[in-house]
């Protein structure tokens, strides 16, 4: 499924390979995170009120999305939180629970973990090195990590640090692989280490080629371990270190954290779950990280978020050129509606406009952010179930409101 599906159904984000749907007799489907919009887009345009008649006042866009959270409870999911800003207006929307064993409401203020949403700052640690004439992106993923790239007939001397960023590398998604996902799913041990090399061998072991460098987009995970690994070849510290002291920091991002071995949560924050093929709901707020890196590892809020997508749409984080560069697309798909920049995407939604944004789903966790191009307009949820199947009805319903309640701002 893809964002011209439900646009295109949900962003298969971390985890892509599901054991969950082995378990059900489901080939594993490959991540795509993409945001989603429901198949028959001109039912995006409905709007979603919270009660009212055909002649009732047109909702606000706060309304769509609390309609779209308490839908997707109704859907099954524990909880669901949202935010929607225009300008200084900023409005929260929750529904359902927090911890189900607590029954506390869900906290629109609360840390969850935000998956592939963690690419957009790996992206731009990469582009203020860049800016910084560290290296260029154009430079060959070989020029700094030799033979971390070279079997199967993958090549790292023909790959460029760009081609990772905007997932046209044509290097495979490790995430697939039960080596992987089976562990990852079964959370059985959330401390098991991951070298990331170790994700990349895994991943030129999949298959051989099937494109050749630059030729066309292809999401994968892999791309941004090795985004990861090239950061700490060029500054001699880890891409974690490098996201806390460029963005964290400097943006003030008090509940935003990139947690490279503890798999816990800590103060306020969304318990995550897990609702497979099976009835039986698993907490897996506890879940590893080494296993998406800086692929997919961070922990943040809606605020945080916000606050980050903002200031790098807008140039607070990095010089004009590599702002241009972060903003360079390539198709996602033949329906030109959906580009993918340096770590974010491009989005023509069913109302006309246009946004910014990125998916980030991992267990027990699903997110999304949009934002219009000055950051003056945005919307974001996360919802606290993820088993690692796209195309839900919870995912479609509050995908959709998310989209309706951006397109009427």
């Amino acid at each position: 499924m893809s964002m011209l599906e439900t646009i295109k159904a949900t962003h298969m984000t971390d985890t892509e390979s599901s054991a969950a749907g082995r378990a059900a007799g489901r080939r594993p489907r490959m991540p795509r995170r993409r945001w989603l919009l429901p198949v028959a887009v001109a039912a995006c345009l409905v709007s979603v009120g919270v009660g009212g008649s055909a002649n009732a006042a047109v909702p606000t866009a706060a309304g769509i999305l609390q309609a779209g959270a308490q839908q997707g409870i109704a859907d099954g999911y524990p909880g669901v939180i949202g935010l929607v800003r225009q300008g200084d207006d900023v409005q929260y929307v929750h529904a359902g629970v927090g911890d189900l064993s607590t029954k506390v409401p869900a906290d629109p203020k609360a840390k969850f973990r935000i998956g592939s949403n963690t690419k957009a700052f790996t992206a731009t640690v990469l582009l203020q090195l860049e800016g910084e004439q560290r290296l260029s992106l154009d430079d060959t993923v070989a020029r700094w990590l030799p033979g971390a790239v070279n079997a199967n007939g993958y090549d790292g001397t023909k790959i460029t640090v760009r081609q990772l960023l905007n997932h046209t590398s044509g290097l495979p998604e490790y995430a697939g692989s039960a080596q992987v996902s089976v562990p990852y799913v079964a959370n059985t041990n959330p401390r098991q280490a991951w070298a990331p090399q170790t994700l990349v061998d895994i991943a030129l072991a999949q298959h051989a080629p099937n494109a050749v460098p630059g030729q066309k987009f292809s999401y994968a995970n892999t791309n941004y371990v090795l985004a990861g690994m090239v950061i700490k070849a060029v500054t001699g510290t880890d891409a974690a270190t490098e996201i806390q002291r460029r963005i964290i920091e400097p943006l003030g991002l008090r509940d935003t954290s990139f947690p490279t071995a503890d798999p816990a949560l800590y103060g306020n924050y969304l318990h995550g779950y897990l609702h497979p093929v099976t009835f039986y709901t698993q907490d897996v707020t506890v879940s590893n990280v080494q296993t998406y890196g800086s692929a997919g590892a961070m922990v943040s809020t809606l605020d945080d978020l916000a606050a980050f997508s903002r200031a790098l749409l807008t140039g607070r984080l990095l010089a004009p050129a590599q702002t241009v560069e972060l903003k360079t697309t390539v198709p996602m798909d033949s329906s030109g509606t959906a580009e993918y920049g340096l770590g974010v995407e491009h989005l023509q939604l069913p109302c006309g406009q246009w946004g910014w944004g990125h998916t980030g789903a991992v267990l027990g966790y699903l997110s999304n952010w949009l934002s219009s191009e000055d950051g003056t307009k945005q919307v974001l949820y996360a919802n606290s179930e993820f088993h690692l199947i796209g195309g839900t009805r919870g995912q479609l319903d509050t995908g959709k409101a998310a989209i309706n309640a951006f397109c009427a701002l």
